[in-house]
């Protein structure tokens, strides 16, 4: 499913326009995107947890030469789902 599939099946059980629908998924998506770059965990009950977590600095080799390069930390998001959804796809 494409953005625009979600947003027409979200419009109609929403029984609003398209037009207001897709205004809503954009907020939703802007403001979910600035607190998870604020630090912010996000929790949505029965379908799970988004957050920012830092990797830690590593050494990482080339299987091709052997040659050992250095990773730098970086930021990465996780999703945990919950267990409700979990049970859903058992």
């Amino acid at each position: 499913m494409n953005n625009k599939d979600f947003t027409s099946e979200l419009s109609k059980r929403l029984g609003c326009t398209m037009k207001e629908t897709s205004e809503l998924v954009s907020f939703l998506i802007n403001e979910m995107s600035e607190q998870l770059q604020n630090n912010n965990q996000i929790s949505i009950q029965g379908f799970g947890s988004f957050e920012v977590k830092k990797k830690a600095e590593r050494v990482s080799v080339s299987p091709t030469n052997k040659q050992r390069m250095l990773v730098p930390p970086k930021l990465v998001l996780t999703y945990r789902p919950s267990n409700l959804l979990k049970d859903k796809f058992k």
